[in-house]
């Protein structure tokens, strides 16, 4: 089991290198000078010179990537073309709020995506299957700004049970941040329900086929533990990998909801950075979103050890 670790630890360290080189080389090829987007308009060729010996744009682009690297290893993120604020206080500035709502919607994803396509997956056939079957093709079907504004009409607007926008930090009340929170996370949700428990049904249909499910159900246990201690949980594995991948995407990709619901999150940050040819802003925060999800992979390789003991030999 040691090595298997070892060895899924060790693969990290060159995917982390090839990602650093894409996300900064990326950025530099793609036309657009941020020293023109800084100066303005009416900015002549030698002030936009001058900003980019300001920004140390004018040395060749090995330089830049060697100062680059040598500051992410010390965890300088360097300072804000567009801000003129250090890209980590930035980047903990929007972080709770992308985190908490990707992880609020996984949460509320996985209690109810898990017994749905369980369920669906014993009851083959029925009505209960053809809808939640009907329901993941509808949610695969909508775009997430067009669930979002349908939840903010029938929730805020008519009932007015959730507020349309905005966000409250964790620091000011409890209450008040999971109040702000539910309306994003159940637009989000939605998307992530349909993959999970179309997902969780094929797994769990596979299983029930199986030797060792006939042989519990001869043996007289109840059908609760045949289908929740013997079928589900050999269907794990593949069930986590995509809540794994899910969470990964959540965090790197709520940059529509953030906008809907007006979140001030790593999402519209990106955005803003990008439109303002913002480099070490753009740089930091898909270097963060790369690491995240290579990260949550590498969580999920070690979360097999528990979930199948065959993969510890």
């Amino acid at each position: 089991m040691l090595i298997y670790l070892c060895r899924r630890i060790a693969a990290v360290l060159p995917v982390v290198l090839i990602v650093g080189v894409l996300v900064f080389l990326m950025l530099r090829l793609t036309p657009g000078d941020p020293a023109a987007v800084i100066a303005g308009n009416s900015a002549t060729s030698e002030d936009i010179a001058q900003i980019r010996t300001q920004l140390g744009l004018d040395k060749p682009i090995a330089t830049q990537f060697a100062i680059w690297a040598k500051r992410m290893a010390t965890g300088d993120f360097g300072e804000s073309f567009f801000y003129k604020k250090s890209v980590a206080s930035l980047i903990l500035d929007r972080l709770e709020p992308t985190i908490s709502l990707a992880v609020l919607t996984i949460l509320i994803a996985t209690l109810i995506s898990t017994p749905l396509g369980t369920l669906a997956a014993y009851l083959q056939g029925s009505w209960f299957d053809r809808i939640v079957m009907g329901f993941s093709v509808l949610g695969f079907s909508l775009p997430v700004f067009v669930i979002g504004y349908l939840l903010i009409y029938l929730f805020s607007v008519t009932l007015g049970w959730f507020p349309v926008q905005g966000y409250q930090r964790l620091s000011d009340g409890f209450a008040g941040f999971l109040y702000r929170l539910i309306l994003p996370s159940l637009t989000l949700s939605i998307v992530y329900v349909a993959l999970l428990a179309r997902m969780t049904r094929t797994s769990v249909l596979e299983v029930l086929n199986e030797d060792y499910v006939r042989t519990a159900r001869a043996k007289g246990l109840s059908e609760f533990r045949v289908v929740v201690r013997h079928a589900l949980r050999n269907a794990a594995v593949p069930i986590v990998t995509v809540i794994g991948i899910s969470l990964a995407l959540l965090i790197s990709g709520v940059v529509v909801t953030e906008s809907v619901f007006n979140i001030p999150g790593l999402g519209r940050l990106t955005v803003d950075a990008v439109l303002a040819r913002d480099y070490p802003t753009v740089q930091a925060v898909v270097l963060l979103f790369s690491l995240t999800y290579v990260f949550i992979n590498l969580a999920i390789d070690l979360a097999y050890v528990a979930l199948d003991p065959r993969i510890r030999y």
